[in-house]
């Protein structure tokens, strides 16, 4: 089993900065891949950012050149950086790890990130 926590979620202005990290406990190897979706209200998820066991990036248009996603394997541990954040960022973001072995996917909780005007 793996368990993902997120936090760092929070109320902001437009243009502030936020980071988010998520803790993964569990059976997690350093091959499975993490990241970072999130979902506002009526809308599906989506993905904001993500990183493969070999450090191979992907990033939503959207975020590309504001957002950065990073991970300490020996703390199990991934974070999203948040800069230059918009009204339009505002969801709840939640931590994503897929499996190498079988892409079963986990998911944690959610932290709530709003960008007020």
């Amino acid at each position: 089993q793996v368990q993902l926590v997120e936090s760092g979620g929070g109320l902001v202005q437009a243009g502030g900065s936020l980071r988010l990290s998520c803790a993964a406990s569990g059976s997690i190897f350093g091959i499975d891949s993490m990241g970072w979706y999130r979902q506002a209200p009526g809308k599906q998820r989506e993905l904001v950012a993500s990183m493969a066991g070999d450090g191979t990036t992907n990033y939503a248009d959207s975020a590309k050149g504001r957002f950065t996603i990073s991970r300490d394997n020996a703390k199990n541990t991934v974070y999203l950086q948040m800069n230059s954040l918009k009204p339009e960022d505002t969801s709840v973001y939640y931590c994503n790890l897929q499996t190498a072995w079988d892409l079963k996917n986990y998911w944690g909780q959610g932290t709530q990130v709003t960008v007020s005007s």
